[in-house]
């Protein structure tokens, strides 16, 4: 670390309050058994309240916080016949990088030793582990709840790698996972040898080794299941479809349940989907053709978008689909990420970036988070409303329309799809005019007033804003999203 960095890292630790539980500061008092179970405490504590790093500051006063220095030198002072440093890695368990650092005020040597919080478990000092309870180290054992907290580490820990299932056999693995279905979405040649098969499950993370056994992760789970209720992690997360007969929730026509992994499932899901929608009738060439209600594109890249995003640690709630006559919902839960304002041109960002990336590769989800602007798009061809993102219910839920006439479409319709339409013209590099309005809501030329009413309310939502030229007045012609 460069010394600037290294003078603002000891001015912000030592500007704390003095009761901050994750930084120690001593003068010279240096006894290497109680340092080492400082070592752990403050690793422990670390992880506990969040942070990246707990803090053992040598050359400090630790009531005043006052830089009195120190000759304390642990790169070149031994313990024996060890460096400190080296006695003190040799005692810490697990390995973690332990990094020490100097520093100089007014002639003064300070020296920083930068722990590593722990991670998915506590940190060890001669086997025991410690955890600072306000200026006093304790042994972790005797506060379990906090314990649980550092095995349990939402920063830390990683939904797909955990293991669904522990404890198999190599016949057991391939029994339960669809090993067919993996073959074809990767586009791979089918292996018939196991020990083939199982190395390259394990080298896609679907499949981890451990003491002589498998365990299917939550990622093989989810996506490859032959039977998701085999998994007690992830039964509940089975995705659900519900077709009612009108607009409301109160007559059930058929409910479905997702009994496999979402990733052989997939196009089922779609095609079953698409098999419960209404159609329209449409003349081409003379001949009457049948068109679904909604666009096929928009339906795949929704519900891939759910199965991706939700998150996993919410439990009891998994994806749901539900059809009215007017409409289609899709849920995930967890909630967005991202603004669901911000959805068209945001870079993706997700909670399952390993699910994420699979699910890229097996070509069920978009690579640049490119999907929204083919729904948009897609809607826009279908002459449908603009969709609804909602942060609905600690969940994520988006809302395709059926189709509506211009005089149906209330306010708020409006602007929305004016509001869309204006983002994916933008991140397209085309231009939102009074005519390209009047194009997207299939508004006659003459009835240009209706095109200019709906840029305004859309303007006055702070929505959208009119383009300015190179000398600062306004293109009252042309006009981009309020984020640009």
């Amino acid at each position: 670390m460069e010394s600037k960095k290294i003078n603002s890292l000891l001015e912000e630790l030592v500007s704390l309050p003095f009761e901050t539980e994750w930084v120690e500061f001593k003068v010279n008092n240096f006894e290497p058994e109680q340092i080492s179970r400082l070592i752990s405490a403050l690793s422990n504590t670390a992880g506990i309240r969040e942070k990246e790093a707990g803090y053992l500051v040598f050359g400090v006063n630790d009531k005043t916080h006052k830089i009195e220095g120190t000759t304390l030198n642990p790169k070149s002072e031994k313990i024996g016949e060890d460096l400190v440093e080296h006695w003190l890695i040799q005692r810490i368990t697990p390995r973690i990088n332990i990094q020490i650092f100097e520093a100089k005020q007014d002639e003064k040597r300070v020296v920083i030793i930068e722990i590593p919080a722990a991670k998915d478990r506590p940190t060890l000092a001669s086997n025991t582990a410690y955890i600072r309870i306000g200026s006093i180290t304790r042994e972790l054992v005797d506060f379990p709840d906090l314990e649980r907290i550092i095995w349990n580490n939402p920063l830390y820990r990683k939904f797909e790698t955990e293991s669904a299932i522990s404890g198999l056999s190599s016949s057991e693995v391939l029994g339960l996972l669809n090993i067919d279905s993996f073959f074809r979405l990767r586009n791979l040649p089918r292996l018939t040898d196991d020990e083939e098969i199982i190395d390259l499950l394990e080298s896609e993370k679907l499949i981890s080794y451990n003491r002589g056994a498998y365990n299917i992760t939550n990622l093989g789970a989810i996506l490859f299941a032959k039977k998701l209720s085999s998994f007690d992690v992830i039964k509940r997360k089975s995705i659900r479809i519900i077709m009612y007969s009108g607009k409301d929730r109160t007559k059930t026509i058929e409910e479905k349940i997702g009994q496999i992994g979402y990733a052989a499932a997939f196009q089922g899901i779609v095609s079953f989907i698409n098999s419960k929608l209404p159609v329209n009738e449409e003349i081409q060439e003379s001949l009457r053709v049948e068109r679904k209600v909604y666009p096929e594109i928009a339906i795949r890249e929704l519900v891939a978008n759910a199965l991706i995003h939700q998150d996993f640690n919410i439990t009891g709630s998994g994806p749901m689909i539900e059809i009215f006559s007017d409409r289609l919902e899709i849920y995930n839960p967890g909630n967005p990420l991202v603004n669901t304002e911000r959805f068209i041109d945001y870079p993706p960002r997700s909670r399952n970036e390993i699910l994420a990336s699979l699910m890229r590769r097996v070509n069920i989800c978009e690579e640049r988070g490119s999907g929204i602007d083919k729904v948009i798009s897609a809607v826009e061809i279908y002459q449908l409303p603009g969709p609804k993102f909602e942060n609905y219910d600690n969940g994520t839920k988006v809302i395709l329309y059926a189709p509506k006439t211009f005089r149906q479409m209330d306010r708020e319709d409006r602007i929305r799809a004016c509001y869309q339409h204006c983002c994916l013209n933008y991140v397209s590099n085309n231009e939102t005019t009074n005519a390209s309005v009047r194009k997207r809501f299939n508004i006659s030329d003459k009835n240009y007033p209706m095109a200019s009413r709906i840029i305004g309310d859309t303007v006055d939502a702070n929505l959208i804003k009119p383009m300015l030229d190179e000398t600062g007045k306004k293109k009252l012609t042309k006009y981009i999203p309020f984020w640009a």
